[in-house]
């Protein structure tokens, strides 16, 4: 019992396993893979930058606030993904932050790249076989909040999905829920994961 309390505790406010439920992330993160998720990185002042991988709550930006259900069932499930026991919420999102308050990001360029603030990004991480983006966008990210990709574009939900909705796609800095720093599980997959662009 202590030994639970003493988790619970340390994924509520030091690092969190996130348990992937999707193939939006791959081939950095495939699914049943468990992130640990820093949630100090961006307590201190630090703040989102581009290349991180962001484990946020996308309630109002990427999914509708909805009534709260049973209370006593999603505490349940809180503590049992809190402990990467189970899937995230709904609502928890892990997408990798391609624009920052004040960018300017546009897809695609001349050689059909993302390119912020007229540079064309190095995207290592993409899908093998996946474009930047076929959807074309060109957005200014506001202050105080973040443009958000997955790395398998062609099956990521991310923040081109939502340019048309009140908010543009845009995650509010205050809703990320901290930095996917490393890949705790399984074993043969330990590896540490994130900043891919300056």
């Amino acid at each position: 019992m202590v030994c639970t309390v003493f988790l619970l505790l340390l994924s509520n406010f030091v690092v969190q396993p996130f348990l992937i439920p999707s193939r939006s992330m791959e081939p950095t993160l495939r699914v049943g893979d468990r992130v640990l998720v820093n949630k100090l990185a961006y307590r201190f002042g630090e703040q989102p930058r581009r290349g991180d991988l962001v484990v946020f709550d996308g309630t109002g930006s990427f999914v509708r606030e909805r009534p709260a259900g049973n209370p006593v069932g999603t505490l349940l499930h809180g503590a049992a993904s809190a402990l990467g026991l189970a899937e995230p919420s709904d609502t928890d999102f892990v997408k990798r932050v391609v624009g920052v308050g004040g960018d300017d990001v546009v897809c695609c360029d001349a050689g059909g790249r993302v390119a912020v603030n007229g540079v064309a990004l190095d995207e290592p991480y993409l899908y093998p076989g996946d474009a930047p983006s076929v959807v074309p966008f060109r957005i200014v990210v506001p202050l105080g909040t973040l443009w958000v990709m997955g790395d398998h574009r062609s099956q990521s939900r991310d923040s081109r999905d939502h340019l048309g909705e009140p908010g543009g796609g845009m995650v509010p800095v205050e809703k990320v829920i901290g930095r996917a720093d490393w890949i705790g599980w399984p074993f043969s997959r330990w590896d540490s994961v994130g900043g891919g662009h300056g």
